[in-house]
Protein backbone atom coordinates (compact mmCIF):
# COMPACT_ATOMS: atom_id res chain seq x y z
CA UNK A 1 0.00 0.00 0.00
CA UNK A 2 2.46 2.28 0.67
CA UNK A 3 4.25 2.08 -2.86
CA UNK A 4 0.64 2.75 -4.31
CA UNK A 5 0.60 6.18 -2.33
CA UNK A 6 3.69 7.13 -3.10
CA UNK A 7 2.78 6.51 -6.82
CA UNK A 8 -0.44 8.67 -5.63
CA UNK A 9 1.70 11.18 -4.52
CA UNK A 10 4.16 10.88 -7.88
CA UNK A 11 0.88 12.59 -9.37
CA UNK A 12 0.27 15.94 -6.90
CA UNK A 13 2.53 18.53 -8.09
CA UNK A 14 4.17 21.61 -6.64
CA UNK A 15 1.64 24.52 -7.04
CA UNK A 16 4.86 26.63 -7.78
CA UNK A 17 7.94 24.22 -9.26
CA UNK A 18 4.83 22.62 -11.75
CA UNK A 19 7.13 19.39 -10.60
CA UNK A 20 5.80 16.55 -8.51
CA UNK A 21 6.24 16.48 -5.06
CA UNK A 22 8.28 13.18 -5.30
CA UNK A 23 11.07 14.79 -7.81
CA UNK A 24 11.31 17.60 -5.62
CA UNK A 25 12.29 15.48 -2.53
CA UNK A 26 9.78 16.77 -0.57
CA UNK A 27 7.41 13.57 0.58
CA UNK A 28 9.65 13.01 3.69
CA UNK A 29 8.31 9.69 4.85
CA UNK A 30 4.99 7.54 4.66
CA UNK A 31 3.47 5.15 6.81
CA UNK A 32 0.65 3.11 7.18
CA UNK A 33 -1.13 1.81 10.25
CA UNK A 34 -2.88 -1.36 10.14
CA UNK A 35 -6.07 0.10 10.05
CA UNK A 36 -5.31 1.90 6.90
CA UNK A 37 -4.66 5.22 8.06
CA UNK A 38 -1.88 7.05 6.00
CA UNK A 39 0.40 9.26 7.58
CA UNK A 40 2.31 11.31 5.58
CA UNK A 41 5.57 13.58 6.02
CA UNK A 42 5.99 16.62 3.82
CA UNK A 43 8.93 18.77 3.38
CA UNK A 44 7.96 22.33 2.24
CA UNK A 45 10.59 24.77 0.56
CA UNK A 46 9.84 27.47 3.36
CA UNK A 47 8.67 26.55 6.54
CA UNK A 48 6.05 29.85 5.39
CA UNK A 49 5.09 28.40 2.24
CA UNK A 50 1.96 30.18 1.01
CA UNK A 51 0.83 27.13 -1.49
CA UNK A 52 0.87 24.45 1.86
CA UNK A 53 -3.48 24.41 1.77
CA UNK A 54 -2.98 23.90 -1.38
CA UNK A 55 -0.80 20.89 -1.38
CA UNK A 56 -2.63 19.39 1.80
CA UNK A 57 -5.79 19.24 -0.24
CA UNK A 58 -4.36 17.58 -3.42
CA UNK A 59 -2.31 15.27 -1.41
CA UNK A 60 -5.19 14.59 0.40
CA UNK A 61 -7.61 13.62 -2.68
CA UNK A 62 -4.83 11.55 -4.35
CA UNK A 63 -3.93 9.24 -1.81
CA UNK A 64 -7.09 8.42 -0.50
CA UNK A 65 -8.41 7.58 -3.84
CA UNK A 66 -5.79 4.67 -3.15
CA UNK A 67 -7.98 1.23 -1.93
CA UNK A 68 -7.57 0.44 1.75
CA UNK A 69 -6.80 4.09 2.50
CA UNK A 70 -9.22 4.69 5.17
CA UNK A 71 -7.67 8.40 6.25
CA UNK A 72 -4.92 10.64 5.57
CA UNK A 73 -3.24 12.65 7.82
CA UNK A 74 -0.40 14.66 6.50
CA UNK A 75 2.47 16.59 8.46
CA UNK A 76 4.24 19.55 7.45
CA UNK A 77 8.25 20.86 8.22
CA UNK A 78 10.63 22.89 6.12
CA UNK A 79 13.66 21.64 4.27
CA UNK A 80 17.04 22.29 5.86
CA UNK A 81 19.83 24.56 3.86
CA UNK A 82 21.41 21.71 2.47
CA UNK A 83 18.28 20.35 1.14
CA UNK A 84 17.30 23.68 -0.17
CA UNK A 85 20.50 23.44 -2.35
CA UNK A 86 19.98 20.39 -3.09
CA UNK A 87 16.68 21.36 -4.86
CA UNK A 88 17.84 24.80 -5.97
CA UNK A 89 21.12 22.45 -7.95
CA UNK A 90 18.24 20.19 -9.28
CA UNK A 91 16.34 22.53 -10.57
CA UNK A 92 18.86 24.71 -12.49
CA UNK A 93 20.67 21.37 -14.03
CA UNK A 94 24.07 20.00 -13.78
CA UNK A 95 27.25 22.92 -13.84
CA UNK A 96 25.15 26.06 -13.59
CA UNK A 97 26.54 26.76 -10.45
CA UNK A 98 25.70 30.93 -11.32
CA UNK A 99 22.31 32.04 -12.16
CA UNK A 100 22.19 32.64 -15.84
CA UNK A 101 19.47 34.09 -17.87
CA UNK A 102 18.04 30.80 -19.68
CA UNK A 103 16.32 32.18 -22.35
CA UNK A 104 19.69 34.23 -23.65
CA UNK A 105 20.98 30.47 -24.00
CA UNK A 106 21.58 29.25 -27.57
CA UNK A 107 19.21 26.17 -27.28
CA UNK A 108 16.31 28.45 -25.61
CA UNK A 109 12.97 27.17 -27.37
CA UNK A 110 11.48 30.61 -25.46
CA UNK A 111 10.38 33.10 -27.74
CA UNK A 112 10.79 36.54 -25.99
CA UNK A 113 8.31 39.41 -26.65
CA UNK A 114 8.94 42.76 -25.53
CA UNK A 115 5.95 44.98 -25.67
CA UNK A 116 6.75 48.38 -25.83
CA UNK A 117 5.34 52.05 -26.49
CA UNK A 118 6.44 55.38 -27.23
CA UNK A 119 4.57 56.95 -24.56
CA UNK A 120 2.11 56.15 -21.66
CA UNK A 121 -1.56 55.39 -21.73
CA UNK A 122 -2.00 53.34 -24.75
CA UNK A 123 -2.78 50.27 -23.07
CA UNK A 124 0.21 48.84 -23.29
CA UNK A 125 -0.28 46.69 -20.03
CA UNK A 126 -3.70 45.51 -20.58
CA UNK A 127 -2.63 44.04 -23.98
CA UNK A 128 0.70 42.24 -22.08
CA UNK A 129 -1.73 40.70 -19.90
CA UNK A 130 -4.38 40.15 -22.92
CA UNK A 131 -1.77 38.24 -24.63
CA UNK A 132 -0.48 36.04 -22.09
CA UNK A 133 -3.75 34.87 -20.67
CA UNK A 134 -4.75 34.20 -24.60
CA UNK A 135 -1.65 32.00 -25.13
CA UNK A 136 -2.03 30.32 -21.96
CA UNK A 137 -5.30 29.23 -22.51
CA UNK A 138 -3.71 27.95 -25.70
CA UNK A 139 -2.10 25.64 -23.85
CA UNK A 140 1.41 27.15 -23.99
CA UNK A 141 3.66 27.70 -21.33
CA UNK A 142 3.85 31.70 -20.59
CA UNK A 143 5.57 33.87 -18.24
CA UNK A 144 5.30 38.09 -17.48
CA UNK A 145 7.90 40.08 -16.44
CA UNK A 146 6.57 43.47 -15.11
CA UNK A 147 9.16 45.18 -16.35
CA UNK A 148 7.90 48.77 -15.97
CA UNK A 149 9.61 48.66 -12.72
CA UNK A 150 8.38 52.61 -11.94
CA UNK A 151 4.69 52.02 -13.38
CA UNK A 152 4.04 47.98 -12.27
CA UNK A 153 0.36 47.02 -12.64
CA UNK A 154 0.48 43.72 -14.03
CA UNK A 155 0.20 41.42 -10.91
CA UNK A 156 -3.31 43.93 -10.31
CA UNK A 157 -4.13 43.13 -13.55
CA UNK A 158 -4.10 39.39 -12.93
CA UNK A 159 -5.22 38.98 -9.32
CA UNK A 160 -2.45 38.09 -7.87
CA UNK A 161 -1.67 38.80 -4.56
CA UNK A 162 0.88 36.48 -3.17
CA UNK A 163 4.41 36.89 -2.95
CA UNK A 164 7.51 35.08 -4.41
CA UNK A 165 8.73 32.00 -2.59
CA UNK A 166 12.40 31.59 -2.37
CA UNK A 167 14.27 28.53 -2.43
CA UNK A 168 18.13 29.61 -1.25
CA UNK A 169 18.72 32.33 -3.84
CA UNK A 170 16.07 31.41 -6.30
CA UNK A 171 12.55 32.50 -6.71
CA UNK A 172 9.62 31.10 -7.28
CA UNK A 173 7.46 32.80 -9.18
CA UNK A 174 3.29 33.33 -8.47
CA UNK A 175 0.46 32.33 -10.96
CA UNK A 176 -2.41 33.56 -12.17
CA UNK A 177 -4.63 31.56 -15.06
CA UNK A 178 -1.33 29.87 -15.92
CA UNK A 179 0.74 32.69 -16.28
CA UNK A 180 4.04 33.00 -14.19
CA UNK A 181 5.18 36.41 -13.13
CA UNK A 182 7.42 38.58 -11.31
CA UNK A 183 6.86 42.25 -10.65
CA UNK A 184 8.77 44.49 -8.54
CA UNK A 185 5.26 44.96 -7.11
CA UNK A 186 5.35 41.98 -5.26
CA UNK A 187 8.32 43.07 -3.37
CA UNK A 188 7.83 46.30 -2.21
CA UNK A 189 5.20 47.52 1.01
CA UNK A 190 1.89 48.66 -0.03
CA UNK A 191 1.90 51.36 -3.07
CA UNK A 192 5.34 52.69 -2.30
CA UNK A 193 7.20 53.97 -5.22
CA UNK A 194 10.84 52.65 -6.56
CA UNK A 195 13.15 55.50 -6.97
CA UNK A 196 15.82 53.92 -8.53
CA UNK A 197 18.63 54.60 -11.48
CA UNK A 198 19.86 53.24 -14.06
CA UNK A 199 21.94 50.86 -12.45
CA UNK A 200 19.54 49.46 -9.92
CA UNK A 201 17.11 48.73 -12.99
CA UNK A 202 19.22 46.26 -14.90
CA UNK A 203 20.31 44.62 -11.73
CA UNK A 204 16.40 44.05 -11.48
CA UNK A 205 15.42 43.15 -14.85
CA UNK A 206 18.86 40.19 -14.77
CA UNK A 207 17.48 38.82 -11.65
CA UNK A 208 13.93 39.12 -13.22
CA UNK A 209 15.55 36.83 -15.61
CA UNK A 210 18.60 34.93 -13.86
CA UNK A 211 17.05 34.65 -10.28
CA UNK A 212 13.14 33.68 -11.02
CA UNK A 213 12.72 29.62 -11.55
CA UNK A 214 10.10 29.97 -15.30
CA UNK A 215 11.13 26.05 -16.44
CA UNK A 216 10.27 25.46 -19.78
CA UNK A 217 8.52 28.13 -21.02
CA UNK A 218 7.01 28.46 -24.75
CA UNK A 219 7.13 32.44 -24.59
CA UNK A 220 7.63 35.42 -22.27
CA UNK A 221 6.44 38.42 -22.71
CA UNK A 222 7.79 41.45 -20.84
CA UNK A 223 5.75 44.55 -20.19
CA UNK A 224 8.74 47.29 -20.74
CA UNK A 225 8.17 50.63 -19.67
CA UNK A 226 7.14 53.43 -22.38
CA UNK A 227 9.91 55.21 -23.93
CA UNK A 228 13.73 54.29 -24.76
CA UNK A 229 14.76 54.43 -21.89
CA UNK A 230 16.88 52.54 -19.71
CA UNK A 231 14.94 49.30 -19.55
CA UNK A 232 14.99 48.55 -23.20
CA UNK A 233 18.86 49.31 -23.74
CA UNK A 234 19.51 47.26 -20.84
CA UNK A 235 16.95 44.43 -22.33
CA UNK A 236 19.13 44.38 -26.18
CA UNK A 237 21.72 43.57 -23.41
CA UNK A 238 20.54 40.47 -21.73
CA UNK A 239 18.31 39.11 -24.14
CA UNK A 240 19.31 40.41 -27.54
CA UNK A 241 17.10 37.44 -29.49
CA UNK A 242 13.96 39.07 -27.75
CA UNK A 243 11.32 40.32 -30.61
CA UNK A 244 9.93 43.70 -30.12
CA UNK A 245 5.82 44.55 -30.37
CA UNK A 246 4.79 47.95 -30.36
CA UNK A 247 1.95 48.89 -29.20
CA UNK A 248 0.33 52.01 -30.15
CA UNK A 249 -3.39 53.85 -30.17
CA UNK A 250 -4.45 55.57 -33.71
CA UNK A 251 -3.75 59.02 -32.93
CA UNK A 252 -0.97 60.89 -34.56
CA UNK A 253 0.80 62.67 -31.41
CA UNK A 254 1.01 58.47 -29.86
CA UNK A 255 2.19 56.77 -33.24
CA UNK A 256 4.61 59.26 -33.78
CA UNK A 257 5.90 58.22 -30.30
CA UNK A 258 5.91 54.84 -31.23
CA UNK A 259 7.52 55.17 -34.37
CA UNK A 260 10.79 56.17 -31.98
CA UNK A 261 10.06 52.83 -29.51
CA UNK A 262 10.55 51.04 -32.39
CA UNK A 263 13.10 52.90 -34.15
CA UNK A 264 15.54 51.52 -31.25
CA UNK A 265 15.28 48.09 -32.55
CA UNK A 266 17.92 49.68 -35.51
CA UNK A 267 20.72 50.21 -32.89
CA UNK A 268 19.98 47.17 -30.94
CA UNK A 269 19.76 45.01 -33.71
CA UNK A 270 16.38 43.34 -32.52
CA UNK A 271 13.59 41.99 -34.49
CA UNK A 272 10.35 43.60 -34.59
CA UNK A 273 7.76 41.20 -34.65
CA UNK A 274 4.25 43.55 -35.64
CA UNK A 275 2.67 46.10 -34.51
CA UNK A 276 -0.71 46.70 -32.20
CA UNK A 277 -2.62 49.18 -32.53
CA UNK A 278 -5.60 49.84 -29.64
CA UNK A 279 -8.27 51.36 -28.62
CA UNK A 280 -8.92 51.65 -32.48
CA UNK A 281 -12.77 52.42 -31.85
CA UNK A 282 -15.53 52.76 -29.74
CA UNK A 283 -18.56 50.49 -31.31
CA UNK A 284 -21.67 52.75 -30.62
CA UNK A 285 -25.36 50.75 -29.68
CA UNK A 286 -26.48 51.52 -32.99
CA UNK A 287 -23.56 49.41 -34.60
CA UNK A 288 -21.55 52.96 -35.89
CA UNK A 289 -17.81 52.85 -35.11
CA UNK A 290 -16.98 55.74 -33.44
CA UNK A 291 -12.71 56.78 -33.92
CA UNK A 292 -12.00 58.66 -30.48
CA UNK A 293 -8.73 58.77 -31.11
CA UNK A 294 -8.52 59.07 -34.92
CA UNK A 295 -8.01 56.81 -37.29
CA UNK A 296 -4.83 55.01 -39.13
CA UNK A 297 -2.13 55.25 -36.60
CA UNK A 298 -1.26 51.64 -36.09
CA UNK A 299 -0.98 50.93 -39.97
CA UNK A 300 1.54 54.02 -40.06
CA UNK A 301 4.17 53.10 -37.62
CA UNK A 302 3.88 49.49 -39.12
CA UNK A 303 4.40 51.24 -42.55
CA UNK A 304 6.82 53.42 -40.79
CA UNK A 305 9.07 50.60 -39.41
CA UNK A 306 8.93 48.28 -42.41
CA UNK A 307 10.18 51.45 -44.60
CA UNK A 308 13.49 52.43 -41.46
CA UNK A 309 14.30 49.12 -40.78
CA UNK A 310 14.06 47.15 -44.64
CA UNK A 311 12.46 44.28 -42.83
CA UNK A 312 7.47 44.01 -42.74
CA UNK A 313 6.64 44.92 -39.85
CA UNK A 314 2.92 43.77 -39.95
CA UNK A 315 0.35 45.45 -38.65
CA UNK A 316 -0.79 42.53 -35.86
CA UNK A 317 -4.73 43.84 -35.02
CA UNK A 318 -6.73 46.58 -34.32
CA UNK A 319 -8.53 46.27 -30.75
CA UNK A 320 -11.57 48.25 -30.02
CA UNK A 321 -12.37 50.66 -27.11
CA UNK A 322 -14.40 48.77 -25.00
CA UNK A 323 -14.93 49.59 -20.77
CA UNK A 324 -14.91 46.26 -20.32
CA UNK A 325 -11.31 45.76 -20.74
CA UNK A 326 -10.59 48.47 -18.24
CA UNK A 327 -13.08 46.39 -15.65
CA UNK A 328 -11.97 43.03 -16.19
CA UNK A 329 -8.22 44.36 -15.79
CA UNK A 330 -9.40 46.41 -12.25
CA UNK A 331 -10.96 43.41 -11.06
CA UNK A 332 -7.71 40.57 -12.11
CA UNK A 333 -9.31 38.73 -14.79
CA UNK A 334 -8.27 39.61 -18.31
CA UNK A 335 -11.21 39.54 -20.59
CA UNK A 336 -9.81 37.10 -23.08
CA UNK A 337 -11.00 35.01 -20.35
CA UNK A 338 -13.74 37.05 -18.51
CA UNK A 339 -15.59 37.80 -21.50
CA UNK A 340 -13.88 36.16 -24.37
CA UNK A 341 -16.63 36.70 -27.04
CA UNK A 342 -16.33 40.67 -26.77
CA UNK A 343 -15.18 42.65 -29.22
CA UNK A 344 -11.49 43.70 -27.98
CA UNK A 345 -11.22 39.88 -26.51
CA UNK A 346 -11.59 38.47 -30.09
CA UNK A 347 -9.28 40.72 -31.16
CA UNK A 348 -6.20 40.19 -28.67
CA UNK A 349 -6.54 36.29 -29.11
CA UNK A 350 -6.34 36.99 -32.68
CA UNK A 351 -3.02 38.71 -32.07
CA UNK A 352 -2.27 36.22 -29.51
CA UNK A 353 -3.22 33.28 -32.36
CA UNK A 354 -0.46 35.12 -34.36
CA UNK A 355 2.17 34.80 -31.75
CA UNK A 356 1.60 31.76 -30.76
CA UNK A 357 4.34 30.20 -32.60
CA UNK A 358 7.20 27.86 -30.43
CA UNK A 359 10.97 28.75 -31.67
CA UNK A 360 12.43 25.42 -32.78
CA UNK A 361 15.88 24.57 -31.24
CA UNK A 362 18.47 24.14 -33.95
CA UNK A 363 20.45 21.91 -31.65
CA UNK A 364 21.18 18.06 -33.32
CA UNK A 365 19.61 19.19 -35.96
CA UNK A 366 21.66 18.93 -39.49
CA UNK A 367 22.05 22.42 -41.18
CA UNK A 368 22.90 21.19 -44.53
CA UNK A 369 26.13 23.06 -44.98
CA UNK A 370 29.10 21.51 -46.50
CA UNK A 371 32.28 22.39 -46.61
CA UNK A 372 33.55 24.92 -49.54
CA UNK A 373 36.45 22.44 -50.38
CA UNK A 374 39.22 25.02 -49.93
Amino acid sequence: MEAAIQTALASVQDPEIRRPITDLGMVREVTVDPTGRATIEILLTVAGCPMRDKLNTDITAAVSAVPGVTGVQIGFGAMSTEQRQALQASLRGPGAAEPVIPFAQPGSRTRVYAVASGKGGVGKSSVTVNLAAALAAKGLSVGVVDADIYGHSVPRMLGITARPTQVEDMIMPPQAYGVKVISIGMFTQGNAAVVWRGPMLHRALQQFLADVYWGDLDVLLLDLPPGTGDVAISLAQLLPSAEILVVTTPQAAAAEVAERAGAIALQTHQRLVGVVENMSWLELPTGERMEVFGTGGGQTVADSLTRITGATVPLLGQIPLDTRVREAGDQGMPIVLDAPDAPAAAALSAVADRLAVRRESLLGKPLGLRPSGR
